[in-house]
């Protein structure tokens, strides 16, 4: 797989980094909703269920207390009306209790109908009894209503309510399964943020180890073997069967060094074919200078200047017979002068080609240089925007502290008020009762006492409307420090989470930071490489200068043998008269040309110029 990468080009290569990163976050992100979501629905059906349900027991346990107080009130009533009202309203809570008994069945699990038949049952059995109680007193049966009411009515009333309770107590255990519930999932979506994120710690390791591989490892090794073959070094090129831009570094170095061992060897060869020559020409010269025209050359020249041996050779013993003869033969050594000048203009022209190479490589190492910087910048501005998320982070964890203590405040409060509500509801009930008794006292008095009865049924109604209120009071209350203790968790949970990311941001803060290090380290060595091509550049442009100096010495070379042809009529040649004819020698054969396979390296076949030594009838042997 990482060999794999190595053929991908640098754009794919931080395309598929940022991509693994994207994946990774969007994961992180993924988990949170999901738990979120899930978080919600245990919360919404605690509250439909949980609440709404206590609330509706508490209810159903109001109702009976409500009707067990009025069936009190219908036994002391006074006259027709109040007994009517009273009957209204016992027909009223038969049907709130019912109502209440019906709200629970609508969000109560299937598994407590057995539980809601029993209640309504004992409920239908309170309302039979109360019915029968009213029959009894309406009919005149003081002693027989009272005795029901204290037997059957008390007992229906507390079968009803220990039903209720039991419901309550039932609803509470499967609040307190469902708390649990909700505390595993926020532990388990907690597990997963964990895995996550050091899941994505290990990916942004795994990516950085990758790229500095593929990438910071190979433009190392490439600077080190541009380095040794600038200072002349010989060594092999690495990485040129990649497929990227490390690897067409590589084969432009590789050409490079391949035209500068050929060029080396071309120039070594050369040389010493050069000096052979002219050690043996200077020898044979220095006795033609001094007068000396019997000295030929014997010694073994290379094959490129066996035509020059056999010329001089020639035109020694030409000069011998006739001296005359050489303004012809300095005409054959001006057109050999040539074919050397147009070989050194041919090799400056392949200098030249080898040199623009070497700027097209610097320009494309220039490009890499600006890509790498562009990444470094990158790099940093993500390193900014992180050090933006962490200060949010942190804003928003003090944000959750200050509302957790302002939620502890308000709960503390809510249990002040409760204690008050408590009381007030105390004070209610003994009221009712010592109405009830009141008004029990005034029956007894008969006639005398109605008016007192009167003013303890208004008294125990002001004592419900208290109870009733107070009840309402609780109830919102309870649910106020239920909402307000969920709230508190739920915040405690977002300050947690908010701490594992800020941990998180911190790390992969870090990582960023060392990325931006590395790519500024790479766009270093690719400056040291692209410095270096420009030191060989620099060499080749000189080589290029002394190819044009040579040529320009060739050209001298001319001017130089005629001026030769000028003194040649100084020499003279044994006994012979200085005005003596010569004998013009036999042709000798034309030697073959030398083509470019003989003299050049190999190189591509769009930088290879054909370069042929031509030559002719005008050759050294018409010296």
């Amino acid at each position: 797989m990482l060999d794999s990468l190595n053929n991908w080009r640098l754009p794919k290569k931080l395309l598929a980094a940022f991509i693994v990163l994207g994946v990774m976050l969007g994961a992180v992100g993924l988990n949170g909703f999901l738990s979120t979501r899930t978080l919600n629905t245990i919360a919404q059906t605690h509250v439909q269920r949980g609440v709404g349900g206590m609330s509706a027991l508490a209810d159903v346990i109001s109702n009976v207390k409500e009707l067990r107080i009025i069936v009190y009130s219908y036994y002391n009533a006074a006259d027709a009306d109040d007994a009517a009202k009273l009957r209204d309203r016992v027909k009223s809570g038969n049907d709130e209790l019912l109502k209440s008994i019906d709200a629970f069945d609508n969000i109560a699990d299937d598994s407590l109908k057995p539980d809601i038949a029993e209640m309504r049952r004992v409920a239908g059995e309170l309302t039979q009894v109360n019915d029968r109680i009213f029959d009894l007193r309406t009919k005149g049966d003081f002693p027989g209503a009272m005795a029901m009411i204290k037997t059957e009515g008390k007992q229906a009333s507390h079968d009803t309510i220990a039903q209720a309770q039991k419901l309550i107590d039932m609803m509470r255990k499967r609040t307190a399964q469902k708390a649990a519930e909700g505390e595993a999932t926020a532990d388990t979506a907690i597990f997963l943020a964990i895995s996550l994120a050091s899941a994505g710690i290990i990916s942004i390791v795994l990516i950085w180890l990758a790229i500095n591989r593929s990438v910071a490892v190979p433009m190392g090794r490439i600077a080190e073997v541009t380095t040794t073959l600038a200072e002349g070094g010989k060594v092999d090129v690495p990485f040129r069967d990649r497929r990227d831009e490390i690897g067409e570094i590589a084969e432009a170095v590789e050409q490079f060094r391949a035209a500068a061992e050929a060029r080396a060897e071309i120039d070594a060869r050369i040389a010493a074919e050069q000096e052979i020559v002219t050690t043996t020409l200077r020898s044979s010269l220095q006795a033609i200078r001094e007068g000396d025209l019997t000295q030929t050359i014997s010694a073994e020249f290379p094959a490129t200047y066996a035509e020059l041996k056999t010329n001089f050779n020639a035109a020694l013993a030409a000069l011998r017979d006739l001296i005359g003869a050489v303004a012809e033969s300095a005409v054959a050594i001006r057109t050999g002068s040539g074919e050397i000048a147009q070989a050194s203009e041919d090799l400056a022209r392949r200098t030249e080609s080898n040199a623009a190479s070497l700027e097209e490589t610097s320009a494309a190492i220039t490009q890499m240089d600006d890509r790498l910087r562009a990444t470094a910048a990158a790099a940093g501005r993500t390193v900014q925007r992180a050090d933006g998320a962490m200060g949010v982070v942190e804003s928003g964890r003090s944000i959750a502290d200050e509302a957790v203590q302002a939620m502890g405040r308000v709960s503390e409060s809510a249990k002040g008020i409760d204690s008050v509500i408590e009381g007030l509801d105390k004070i209610a009930f003994q009221t009712r009762v010592l109405a009830m008794n009141a008004a029990v006292e005034a029956g007894r008095a008969g006639d005398a006492g109605r008016g007192f009865a009167v003013v303890a049924d208004l008294v125990s109604a002001l004592a419900m409307r208290s109870e009733e209120e107070a009840k309402r009071a609780r109830e919102q209350l309870t649910a106020t420090q239920t909402d307000i203790g969920t709230a508190v968790e739920a915040v405690q949970r977002v300050d947690g989470a908010l701490q594992n990311i800020s941990g998180d941001v911190t790390e992969v803060h870090t990582l960023l930071s060392d990325i931006a290090t590395d790519n500024q380290a790479q766009s270093s060595t690719i400056t040291q490489i692209s410095a270096a091509i420009g030191t060989m550049d620099q060499a080749t442009q000189q080589n290029a200068a002394m190819v044009e100096e040579t040529s320009a010495a060739a050209r001298n070379l001319n001017s130089e043998v005629t001026a030769l042809s000028d003194r040649a009529a100084m020499f003279r040649i044994g006994n012979e008269p200085r005005g003596a004819a010569p004998a013009r020698p036999a042709a000798r054969p034309v030697p073959a040309a030398i083509t470019t396979s003989q003299v050049a390296p190999q190189v591509s076949a769009a930088r290879k110029p054909a370069i042929a030594l031509a030559t002719g009838q005008d050759d050294w042997v018409d010296f």
